[in-house]
């Protein structure tokens, strides 16, 4: 498999991960940093460090709204819950995740 061809399917596949994301807004990100070590706001920050890498200015919040579809203030107020004592002291066990 040539170079290109790799980067158009790892391409796709992030897409597809971001509309998996979008299709499951009931996972909350620090269910996602318990059990997978990373979230939505961890691939937000890869963004901007992929970008960076490129000589690209692009900043977290612009990264969010990729990442989240939508501003994440937004998302934020319509979509995220209270961490639970029971998720606090679950991510505070799995040590610290993905950064």
């Amino acid at each position: 498999m040539d170079a290109d061809t790799q980067t158009q399917l790892e391409a796709a596949v992030f897409r597809r991960l971001l509309r998996h994301f979008d299709d499951r807004k009931d996972v909350q990100n620090i269910e996602l940093m318990i059990l997978a070590g990373f979230c939505r706001n961890c691939l937000s920050k890869w963004y901007v460090e992929a970008a960076h890498e490129k000589g690209l200015d692009v900043d977290l919040e612009e990264a969010r709204e990729k990442i989240y579809g939508m501003p994440y203030s937004e998302w934020k107020a319509r979509y995220q819950a209270p961490a639970t004592e029971e998720q606090l002291a679950r991510f505070e066990a799995a040590g610290k995740g993905a950064d």
